[in-house]
């Protein structure tokens, strides 16, 4: 299965230029220094996840408002589906959680990518 979508490319590219507040204080504030090295907007499929760590096998989801409708709903489910289905494991957080609650956040992700280094 082809998971690497290069069409992506020039839109991912934008996005990064373009981050959500909530997605750059994620990046500035813990995830552009981290090690093992996390990348953001990564294509799979035709998904583009906000960050990737490859090492880990983990992606980490910045939901805004619109995740949280009925479509927004179903369409991450499926989104998650298609992630798991190669292997890899999908954390979300709320834009709430990133901007009022980054140490908790940071908390989190500490113990989630220490757990999944430990298993590789």
């Amino acid at each position: 299965m082809k998971t690497y979508n290069r069409k992506l490319i020039p839109f991912a590219q934008q996005m990064r230029r373009e981050m959500t507040r909530a997605e750059a204080r994620l990046w500035f504030g813990l995830l552009r220094d981290f090690t093992p090295r996390v990348r953001r907007q990564r294509p799979f499929g035709r998904f583009i996840v906000d960050f990737y760590c490859a090492a880990c096998k983990v992606v980490i989801e910045v939901d805004g408002a619109q995740h949280f409708t009925p479509e927004g709903l179903v369409a991450d489910a499926e989104r998650t589906a298609f992630l798991e289905g190669l292997g890899l494991r999908v954390f979300r957080f709320s834009n709430v959680d990133v901007l009022e609650n980054l140490s908790g956040v940071g908390a989190r992700l500490l113990e989630v990518l220490k757990v999944e280094l430990n298993q590789i």
